[in-house]
């Protein structure tokens, strides 16, 4: 059923709970990146704070995926937070995210950042469209983390500069507001520099082995690690360490307390994107200790902060949502020693010169012909100039590449939508990864447990399951309680959450309402 028509319903159902409900003032959009939904199901007994307040207090559905294929931290963040896919916020790859040279830093080392590909709206827009006075405040350590989540929205938005400070770029403001540059000035992440990150819990807690030689690129492989005391070095490093999270629910909370955020009448929003669980998966492995401790300390990081926005705000009226941008493939030996002949590693490098090479000499410029992030664009118009055949080119492509040891496919991008609907799932996440103006030619699928070629860590962004999966949980007034095994997809968030906040969408949107996570939903008779 669409938004409008449950909308709709929900309004003749009433006198309803949900109807009867004061509306949210504060609604809390929590990401946490590379959050993989079975570490919730492994470690859940030795969870304390807000995880296990997630898992006792609110729902949990355990089949949610991103229907897309490039399962990436920007396309992941645009889509739980907006109801669409790759397809219509524009945002596909983590390249094509948010760099831009037009909107530099205000401080700080790095590239300039802003949502200018971002097409469309986000949760943060329809609540706007209610109400004006509405404000959103978005915090991450990534750049993307911290923009993606409340769209093109102009509102206060702000990233780890890698100096120990949070910043934003121009697109945001010429200045930093009086509080952040107070927040920075009491140089909060300096008290971590030369402290030592051991194992939270016992050693009998943990089951995994903490000295596998192929971890984190062979360097510092096991507990205990020590962030360098060097400030800038430090600074740098911040984002591989757990800290990097409790620093960025301390840059949460203070702007909550500043900004009077959640204290009514209006809704606002709080979006909020731990970073440090990818850093650690990527470096160490989704198998390895360091990976299980720290999402020890997530849980105890996303409790402070729902306990503490509790004590600041009335409980009663602020809804969670907790998801993931993607999650992530395992780190296994076999496949960077070539022991295993079902893993190892594609390399479309050669097939790609060749081919370039060939067009550079009938008079092609290089970028004519591009493959990015398994991705294969070709410049059509600049081939008819030339007098050369686009699609025998692609043909004689798709072929060579197929025959690379380790492909799965090469899907011509032509097909994607009949093959979709045939019920490929491969077919149809690739299609829901790709607007049609992107000049996509060809899509690249390695078999399962195949990296690319150059890849030395644990990575994601496949059509694959364990990179798709991830948990989604709702928390609050509204929210029924429980565990959730329907399968969900991770565009269904952001209109679930506008049913709770009683606001609608102001575009069309792929997602839909999770009827069944609502303590009162629209009655069947008002649904036919």
């Amino acid at each position: 059923m669409t938004f409008r028509a449950l909308a709709a319903a929900a309004a003749l159902a009433l006198p309803t709970a949900v109807s009867a409900q004061q509306k949210p003032t504060l609604v809390v959009q929590i990401t946490v990146d590379q959050l993989r939904p079975d570490y919730l199901d492994k470690w859940g007994p030795q969870f304390t704070g807000g995880l296990k307040r997630f898992l006792t207090k609110g729902a949990f559905f355990t089949q949610a995926f991103h229907d897309h294929a490039t399962t990436e931290t920007a396309p992941g963040h645009a889509t739980l937070w907006s109801g669409r896919f790759p397809r219509n916020t524009g945002i596909v790859i983590n390249d094509l995210g948010v760099a831009d040279a037009q909107s530099p830093l205000l401080s700080g080392r790095g590239g300039g950042a802003s949502p200018w590909r971002f097409r469309g709206s986000a949760l943060f827009d329809w609540v706007r469209a209610r109400d004006q006075f509405s404000r959103a405040l978005s915090v991450s350590r990534k750049d993307r983390g911290a923009i993606l989540p409340l769209g093109k929205a102009k509102q206060q938005v702000y990233w780890y500069g890698l100096d120990g400070r949070f910043i934003t770029s121009r697109y945001y403001a010429d200045t930093l507001p009086t509080w952040v540059q107070q927040f920075n000035a009491r140089d909060g992440a300096a008290k971590w520099l030369g402290q030592t990150w051991s194992p939270l819990l016992p050693a009998s807690a943990y089951t995994e082995r903490d000295s596998i030689d192929y971890e984190h690129e062979g360097r510092d492989i096991a507990f205990p690690h020590t962030l360098n005391k060097d400030r800038r070095l430090g600074f740098d490093s911040l984002a591989s360490f757990p800290w990097m999270d409790e620093y960025t629910v301390d840059m949460a909370l203070a702007g909550v307390q500043a900004m009077d955020l959640g204290k009514g009448p209006t809704t606002d929003v709080l979006a909020v994107s731990l970073s440090t669980t990818d850093a650690v998966g990527h470096a160490w492995g989704p198998d390895s200790k360091e990976l299980h401790d720290q999402v020890l300390r997530v849980d105890r990081a996303l409790g402070r902060l729902i306990d503490s926005l509790y004590k600041m705000r009335d409980s009663t009226r602020i809804v969670f949502a907790l998801g993931s941008d993607h999650g992530v493939t395992p780190y296994p030996l076999a496949t960077f020693a070539g022991t295993d002949p079902n893993r190892g590693r594609v390399d479309v490098r050669p097939v790609m010169s060749a081919v370039g090479s060939a067009l550079v000499a009938r008079g092609l410029e290089t970028d004519a012909l591009e493959y990015q992030d398994k991705m294969v664009m070709l410049d059509r118009r600049r081939f008819a100039a030339k007098g050369i055949n686009a699609d025998s080119t692609i043909a004689a492509l798709r072929t060579a590449l197929l025959a690379l040891p380790g492909m799965a496919r090469v899907d011509r991008v032509t097909m994607l939508a009949a093959n979709a609907a045939k019920g490929d799932k491969i077919a149809r996440r690739w299609y829901n990864s790709l607007p049609p103006d992107m000049e996509v030619v060809l899509t690249v699928t390695f078999k399962s447990g195949y990296y690319v070629a150059t890849t030395r860590y644990a990575t994601h962004g496949t059509p694959y399951d364990l990179d798709a999966h991830i948990p989604v949980l709702f928390m609050g007034p509204g929210i029924k309680a429980g565990r959730f095994t329907t399968p969900i997809r991770s565009v269904d968030v952001a209109p679930t959450l506008a049913y709770l906040l009683h606001v609608e969408p102001i575009e069309p949107i792929d997602g839909r309402i999770l009827t069944s996570v609502l303590t009162s939903p629209p009655s069947p008779r008002a649904r036919r």
